[in-house]
């Protein structure tokens, strides 16, 4: 999962070099906490948020495959 988050930020970004995802395990729920740039955080929100509930949408129909609950916090 944390590779399919980094995919689609750095994909997203200009600075993708600055693209960082880290896991916590928090009980049975996988939080994914991704960290970019301060200039690139619209690009990876997107207007009214569209763009991380696509990719939440994204991580979650993929984590569903595997009978895991994954959660991506943006920071």
């Amino acid at each position: 999962m944390k590779e399919l988050v980094e995919v689609i930020a750095k994909s997203l970004v200009e600075h993708p070099d600055e693209v960082t995802v880290t896991e916590k395990q928090s009980g049975k729920t996988l939080v994914l906490e991704l960290k970019v740039a301060p200039s690139d955080m619209g690009k990876v929100i997107g207007k009214q948020g569209r763009i991380a509930k696509a990719i939440r949408s994204v991580v979650k129909a993929a984590a569903s495959r595997e009978d895991k609950k994954v959660v991506v916090d943006i920071m």
